[in-house]
């Protein structure tokens, strides 16, 4: 098919171009032979006058044309998707659609197996890829890499739309053997005692409790930073060290690790995990689907919201 000139098939390998910036994998991913994916990349720099791409060892760099093109693209094969492909009845049961969901590795643990479950009989076929939270979670959705972004809604952007999961709240974790780590946590306690705490993704951003601290110029005894709320609990067992973590995450570890965990003294607000969809999965009744599970598995965590 052409639209003014262009072969609309070649949206689709500029899109693939795009998205794995390697000559070889977008041309695996279509099912496409190497001649025939060079061929494409010739008329799409003829049809736009402008190079696209430019070799730096064995990735394609974008010129600022192809940038520009980025989005839009994307965005005009997911509306052909969701408008044209996708719009037959869908049935869990007999589905074998993949979601792909980013998310935290502590969502993994206390929502996401709580679907898993539930789908194994429900909808059996039906597959996950889970990714971690990039920096910049909204643009995730923005270039169609994710169904769905999990986590804290003060990280969401105000670009999708997004419903709330449940709220949580956060508490201090030691070891059950720690005789310092007392049940009526005083204040100086709790700045002097060694921290374990977690910084995220690539630029190390700080967790909850520390933009709290920071904003109200509080400074703790760091002893250990790790990649993630989970990693926490291993590193407070056997020492005196504590960790802050949510309450529910901690309530799954104390099943299985000798923790003990009591109260901050600190007035530390409660969050709220929240999802979010690409605007153009409003409508789409797999996602739809999807969100409802979200929303039932939500309940058995904490208290459910309605979509903003």
């Amino acid at each position: 098919m052409r639209f003014k000139g262009l072969d609309l098939n070649l949206l689709v390998a500029l899109d693939a171009l795009m998205k794995e910036r390697n000559l070889t994998r977008a041309a695996s991913s279509l099912n496409l032979s190497q001649p025939a994916m060079s061929a494409a990349v010739a008329r799409l720099r003829a049809y736009f006058r402008d190079e696209l791409f430019i070799m730096r060892g064995r990735k394609l760099v974008l010129t600022p044309r192809a940038e520009e093109l980025s989005a839009p693209v994307r965005e005009a094969l997911l509306h052909i998707q969701l408008a044209i492909v996708s719009r037959d009845t869908f049935e869990p049961s007999q589905s074998e659609r993949c979601f792909r969901i980013a998310l935290s590795d502590f969502m993994t643990v206390v929502f996401f197996r709580r679907v898993m479950e539930r789908l194994t009989t429900e909808a059996p076929d039906i597959s996950f890829e889970l990714h971690e939270l990039a920096d910049d979670p909204d643009e995730l959705l923005r270039r169609g890499e994710a169904d769905f972004l999990i986590c804290p809604e003060l990280f969401l952007s105000d670009a999708h739309p997004r419903a709330s999961l449940f709220t949580d709240t956060l508490v201090c974790v030691g070891c059950r053997a720690n005789d310092k780590l007392s049940r009526q946590l005083t204040f100086d306690s709790y700045v002097s005692m060694r921290h374990v705490v977690a910084k995220f993704g690539r630029k190390r951003k700080p967790s909850l409790e520390e933009w709290f601290l920071l904003e109200h110029g509080i400074k703790r005894h760091i002893d250990i930073v790790v990649q993630s709320f989970t990693m926490i609990p291993h590193m407070i067992l056997g020492t005196d060290r504590i960790g802050t973590i949510p309450l529910s995450l901690a309530r799954y570890f104390e099943n299985i690790l000798p923790l003990r965990i009591v109260d901050l003294p600190l007035p530390f607000p409660e969050f709220c995990e929240s999802v979010q969809w690409p605007a153009l999965h409003n409508s789409d009744p797999a996602s739809i689907w999807m969100r409802d599970v979200f929303f039932f598995e939500a309940c058995r965590v904490g208290s459910p919201g309605n979509a903003a």
